[in-house]
This record gives structure tokens, sequence and C-alpha cells, in this order.
């Protein structure tokens, strides 16, 4: 396109177009006049997000050297070859068996809280549209995800289903400023809302402002009507921080999630809530305290203080 005028009038009209859907989509959240595109979007891009995972995942690819065409370059080039091929097949042994266990892992609690799950590997980060803290996961409609369904991992709440396509899935993640969930503490039941706050900890505001909180203390979700869109039980954080009452209605807490948002690779998406609240019995064990070393001094009389007790005799 030449540098005309009518150029610059219309790629200043599109900017200004898609700044304006970015304003409509925002301010609209769950009911945003655009999510029907954004599910189109996700129904044409899914696969392809897909595909390239797969065409850049190290577990099945290796990286050819490339080298003048001679004689004696033809030996270099072989062993680089081998190497770099050997080089990838370790690293894709370490990748299977740290993505093993974090599907083992996650099993485990689901199976303490009766959860039913579908695995589903994280293959993007970020939304196509917007500004929010999402993940895409390789999980869809064909297989029996929903909207508003809880996902989580193998240290917790990771977040909910939005959007979703036939291959691929969009979860908004619990540090996102838009999440909120309801929450029980452990042990004392006192309910309340944790929001997202980026990359802070997780706000809780406490419906009881006169509750009983300490450092330390941990939160699972309460659950939601019908279980949707989350299931009661899930492990979420421990509380990092508690901010004076005041005499205030509520009381806020900082929480410190248990799962790492910024290692996410294997979750799981509840398609089947327990029977009966697991309550507290998903979180894992407290660890024990580390006891503190006590030192014994031993005091000795010196030669010179025997010496003047005989002299006094």
């Amino acid at each position: 396109m030449r540098d005309t005028r009518e150029s610059r009038l219309l790629l200043v009209l599109l900017i200004a177009i898609a700044f304006a859907l970015i304003t409509v989509d925002i301010r609209g959240g769950e009911d945003s006049p655009v999510d029907g595109a954004r599910q189109a979007a996700a129904t044409v891009f899914g696969p392809i997000e897909n595909g390239v995972s797969g065409a850049v995942d190290p577990i099945g690819n290796a990286v050819s050297a490339v080298r003048e065409s001679g004689d004696r370059h033809d030996r270099l080039a072989e062993l680089e070859r081998e190497n770099t091929a050997l080089k990838a097949e370790l690293g894709s042994d370490d990748r299977s068996r740290s993505r093993l266990k974090q599907l083992d892992d996650m099993l485990k609690i689901s199976g303490r809280g009766q959860y039913g799950i579908k695995g589903a590997q994280v293959i993007a980060i970020g939304a196509a549209q917007g500004f929010s803290w999402t993940i895409t996961i390789d999980a869809g409609a064909d297989d029996g995800i929903e909207r508003d369904m809880t996902v989580l991992n193998s240290d917790g709440l990771v977040g909910r289903v939005t959007t979703v396509g036939p291959d691929t899935s969009t979860v908004l993640l619990a540090t996102d400023p838009d999440f909120t969930v309801g929450t029980r503490m452990e042990a004392t039941d006192e309910l309340g809302f944790a929001s997202g706050q980026g990359d802070r900890p997780l706000r809780v505001e406490l419906l009881n402002g006169k509750a009983e909180i300490k450092k330390g203390d941990r939160l699972v979700t309460f659950g939601s009507q019908a279980d949707k869109p989350f299931v009661p039980g899930v492990p979420v954080g421990v509380v990092s921080r508690v901010d004076p009452s005041g005499g205030g209605l509520t009381r806020t807490l900082s929480v410190t999630p248990f799962v790492s948002f910024s290692k996410l690779d294997v979750v799981g998406v509840v398609v089947q809530a327990p029977e009966k609240d697991p309550r507290d019995t998903v979180l894992p064990k407290k660890p024990k305290p580390t006891p503190t070393p006590t030192v014994t001094v031993t005091v000795t009389p010196s030669a010179s203080a025997d010496g003047l007790n005989q002299q006094e005799q």
C-alpha cells in the first residue's frame, strides 16, 4: 500500500476501532458482546496453537546442525547431529518424567476429593483479545469440557474455564483481577471471597471482621451452587499477612497461592463434582516444625579459682 493521506487515515481508523473493541470487551466481562467472536477465534485458532505447541515441543524435536559442504566437515556435522539428538532425547525423558509425576500427584488430589477430572496440557499463555491472565489448554468440547468448570493441578486451584472450542479451552487464572472465588478457612470454617491481584498475593475478604486468623492458616474453595464454576474443597493458598480488623465488617487477608502460575504444565478440568464436600481432606499435610537446637553450656572451675579456694581454707 502506498503511503498516501487515505492510507494513513485508514490506519488511524483501524487503530481506533481496535482500542474501542478492547475497551468494550474489558468492561463487558463475562457478558462481553465480543464473546461470540472470541469463541469463534478459539474454534479457528485452537488447532493452530495445538499444532504449533507440538511442533516446538522438545520431546519430539531435535535441532539439526548446518555445516558447509566438503569432506573435512562431514564427520563434524554428523557428530553434532548425533549430539543434538542425544540431548533432545535426554531432555524428553526428563520432561516426560516431570509430567508423569505431575499427573500422578494430580490424580492423588482428585482421589482424595473424589473429583472426576479430564487431564490437559497448557499449550499457550495469554488471550487473543484483552489483557486477562489466561492459559489455553489442549482439551475442549470434544473432550467433555464446558464453560465454568473448575481447573486444578497437583498443587491446588488454577482457575476456571471461560471459553470452549472443539479442541481447546481458555482458562481464567486465579491471579486475574476479575477472578473471584468463595473460600473457607481450614478448621475454623470462616467464609470469605478471594480475588486475584496479578503477580501479587490473592486478596481475601472474610465475612467475619472479628475472625481470629494468623499467618500460616490455609484456605480451600467453598464451592458454588450446582458446583459451577467451583467445586468445594480445592486448596487455594496460605495466609501470608493479616490486616488489622479496625472494627470493620470484614477482615482482609493476603494469601499466597499453592499453585505456581509461572510453571503451569499439566492441569485437570473437573468434569464431575464430588458427591459430598471433601472439606479439608485435599489439603496437603502440614510440614512438621523444625526443632530449635538447644545449646548446653557447662562451666568448669579454672585452676586459679581452685588455688584461691585452698588458700582460704
